[in-house]
């Protein structure tokens, strides 16, 4: 969670602002991401002021040790290539810093989720304190920007500042926030919270309470004083802290006219006392006096909500804190660790195992297939997340989706959601050319098609191993697909690296025939949808698509729109004079996939819901709707497809789950073409520009996933939720696996 840390009582001082150095080190040792703004000097019973007129500067604290005063302001702030924990100073009100922190700092970082004003040296219960306090007035201010706020302050007995005690008032005051903040109430715009600071404080009774209406009644809250007298104000602060009130004026002094005097305020702190020995049970000033924690829900008017139940507030089990290992490269890390800052708090980066406290502790892997460690996975089911499954096959080898789709439909015939997105595929297995025509005895589907003639029908030919688009072939008769196949024995014979050296692919990259035996051919998606806006390219849409447990499938509403680089022109194409057209086949008109592209791929990859509403062939206006309600409706019988009919080769476990790229092409009739699905897919092909695509991703992977892990299925099973993060869930069975 990031949270805006600001106070009324200045940066850290033993004698006027003892305690938030503390208070955010705990914050920042329970897993929070934690931004600091405090006026740079006292600012305390200022409510919720603004200095009009004022131009509010900034200054630069770099905090020292907790507890003692060697801390350094300076007026300007770190240079960029050095690091270190520096807060901001403005000569302004708690009101201003909430401000400021909200709208001008710390726009690099995560949005805010909460604001805490505090803890303020001193509590601020009943209306004679709160209505003045500057701790309460900035959290207000935060309020009313439409940001969850904390007002938290500290009812201190004693000014011997005991580590010890301020320790656990921070952690209990750590805890309180948390607490409040997941089990936010909608009619409360901000909690006003008093802490006592006395031993073994987190043991004491939490109350929800209201705000004690009181008065003064002895009188002015002033006291007269000579004109010639001077007084530091700081000095007059500290001594209402220690709760002396001055001697009663002389009543027998008369006087005529206007008396050039001063005066200086001295509340009669008494009057607070009174009322709270003459109140009844229930309310903030009775909570402190009785030693216990007060909650008071307030509306942004100083109103204490009205539909809190008062009593006693129990705090939610406290969350284990969870070790994360992930490695995903530059462009993927930091976004996953905003993600977990957002949604994830209690966690703490780790780089190896072995820095685990213990095995079964917490533990969230996020990293490439080949380095998650599956054993500690299966042998901590309970406690241990990792973001790929075991085996998933079924789904990412193409000639094992071929068989999943088939078998799924030899025993639902009746299938609407998936058959009719998928195009005619033919499975096969050939090791070398001189043996294919043994391995198409039954590729009967292909021989017909060839029997109505070369270049009548086009086919797409997948190596079922391969990733990024590699040895993907068109061909339109046996004549050119054995060709293909020659093409490559050449190659291979010609090589002089082995086989996947420096990461080479099938095209012409010296990989060779005898290692890819499994193959596939599927029918050109013919006629595709084309945008003039766009140079008429083809285009194909990534989906990215979330498997959870046993089973929850989510498809992520932000899909993206990859385009060839060429304008379209179709395979086989014939020139005016009626010839073939040399360059109809050139890969960079068919082939979409953006690893294939080099130098720029500006305007290749673009929000698919930035498409033009408009079509060339008159489709409805809300046809991107309709794409998107076919892609989640085969999405959710593909995999549970593959997770009922291949139970082999898609094996699921409660404590995993998986993100999957899901290719699919539109034709101009607007029918969405299921062509593969991707293990971990290339995040990178985003670009800078969509970034926010990929981030807003996570955050919904992390929430949904890893928080309903960790959580106890919070996330997971709340779809209104997930929704609201782009997740659209698309299947939920069970499938018993434990």
């Amino acid at each position: 969670m990031h949270i805006l840390v600001i106070n009324d009582d200045g940066p850290p001082s033993n004698q006027s602002s003892p305690y938030i150095h503390a208070f955010v080190h705990t914050l920042q040792a329970a897993g929070h991401l934690v931004s600091v703004i405090l006026p740079h000097q006292q600012r305390s019973w200022i409510g919720k002021a603004h200095f009009v007129g004022q131009i509010t500067k900034p200054s630069y604290f770099r905090p020292g040790t907790v507890h003692k005063d060697d801390g350094t302001t300076h007026p300007r702030p770190l240079p960029s290539d050095e690091e270190g924990e520096e807060w901001i100073l403005v000569d302004g009100t708690p009101a201003t810093c909430a401000q400021l922190g909200l709208h001008h700092y710390f726009q690099d970082r995560a949005p805010v989720d909460l604001v805490v004003s505090g803890p303020n040296y001193g509590r601020n219960s009943t209306s004679l304190f709160s209505l003045s306090s500057g701790t309460i007035g900035g959290a207000m201010e935060a309020a009313v920007c439409r940001t969850k706020a904390i007002a938290l302050s500290f009812a201190f007995y004693s000014r011997d500042h005991d580590p010890d005690i301020i320790a656990g008032a921070c952690r209990l005051s750590v805890k309180l926030v948390e607490h409040l903040y997941d089990q936010w109430d909608s009619d409360v715009d901000l909690y006003s919270c008093n802490v006592p600071v006395v031993v073994d404080v987190e043991s004491h009774k939490i109350m929800y309470t209201h705000a004690l209406q009181n008065y003064w009644t002895s009188g002015s809250s002033f006291e007269e004083i000579e004109a010639t007298e001077d007084e530091d104000p700081e000095r007059r602060e500290q001594e209402i802290r220690e709760g002396g009130e001055p001697e009663t004026p002389d009543p027998t002094i008369t006087t005529t006219g206007h008396k050039h005097r001063h005066f200086k305020w001295a509340p009669k702190f008494g009057d607070i006392q009174k009322s709270i020995d003459a109140s009844p049970p229930g309310n903030d000033g009775w909570a402190i006096h009785q030693g216990y924690v007060s909650v008071t829900p307030l509306k942004a008017n100083y109103m204490h909500a009205t539909n809190i139940a008062l009593g006693e507030l129990k705090l939610s089990p406290p969350r284990p804190l969870i070790h994360v290992l992930t490695s995903t490269g530059p462009y993927l890390d930091p976004l996953i660790q905003s993600a977990l800052s957002t949604h994830l708090p209690q966690h703490t980066p780790i780089t190896s195992l072995t820095q685990l406290p213990h095995p079964s502790h917490p533990l969230l892997q996020i990293l490439p297939y080949e380095t998650l460690d599956f054993a500690h996975l299966l042998a901590h089911p309970t406690s241990s997340l990792a973001n790929s499954y075991i085996i998933r096959k079924a789904l990412v080898r193409k000639h094992y989706l071929h068989n999943t789709i088939s078998s799924w439909w030899s025993k639902h015939p009746d299938d609407r959601h998936l058959r009719g997105h998928v195009p005619l595929t033919v499975g096969f297995e050939v090791d070398y050319a001189e043996f294919l025509d043994e391995a198409l005895v039954e590729c009967w589907e292909l021989r017909e098609s060839w029997e109505r003639g070369k270049g009548r029908e086009w086919w797409v030919l997948k190596p079922g191993m391969s990733e990024q688009g590699q040895g993907v072939r068109l061909f339109s008769c046996e004549e050119e697909m054995r060709g293909i196949f020659e093409e490559w024995e050449v190659e291979e014979e010609g090589a002089e690296t082995l086989p996947g050296d420096e990461g080479k692919g099938v095209i012409g990259a010296g990989t060779m025939t005898s290692q890819l035996r499994h193959f596939v051919a599927q029918r050109y998606v013919g006629k595709p949808l084309l945008f003039p806006e766009h140079g008429e390219r083809k285009f194909h849409i990534r989906t990215y698509t979330l498997a959870v447990g046993a089973l929850w499938v989510y498809v992520y509403r932000e899909m993206l729109a990859l385009f060839a680089p060429l304008p379209y022109k179709a395979p086989g194409q014939l020139s005016p004079e009626g010839q073939p057209m040399d360059d109809s086949l050139d890969p960079r008109i068919h082939l979409t996939n953006t690893c294939l592209q080099d130098g720029t791929r500006e305007g290749s990859v673009l929000r698919f819901w930035d498409l033009p509403s408009t079509t060339p062939t008159s489709l409805p206006s809300d046809w991107k709707d309709s794409v998107f309600s076919q892609i989640c409706a085969a999405t959710g019988t593909l995999f549970e497809a593959a997770a009922r009919e291949q139970m082999i080769h898609f094996q699921t476990l409660e404590n995993a789950f998986e993100v999957f790229g899901v290719d699919w092409m539109v034709d101009e009739r607007g029918t969405a073409w299921l062509l593969e699905v991707n293990a971990f897919p290339d995040f990178k092909q985003s670009g800078e520009d969509l970034k926010g695509v990929v981030k807003g991703l996570w955050e919904g992977i992390v929430e949904v996933a890893v928080k309903g892990f960790f959580e106890g299925g919070e996330g997971k099973g709340k779809e209104d939720e997930a929704e609201i993060l782009g997740m659209k869930r698309v299947l939920n069975v069970d499938l018993g696996r434990r």
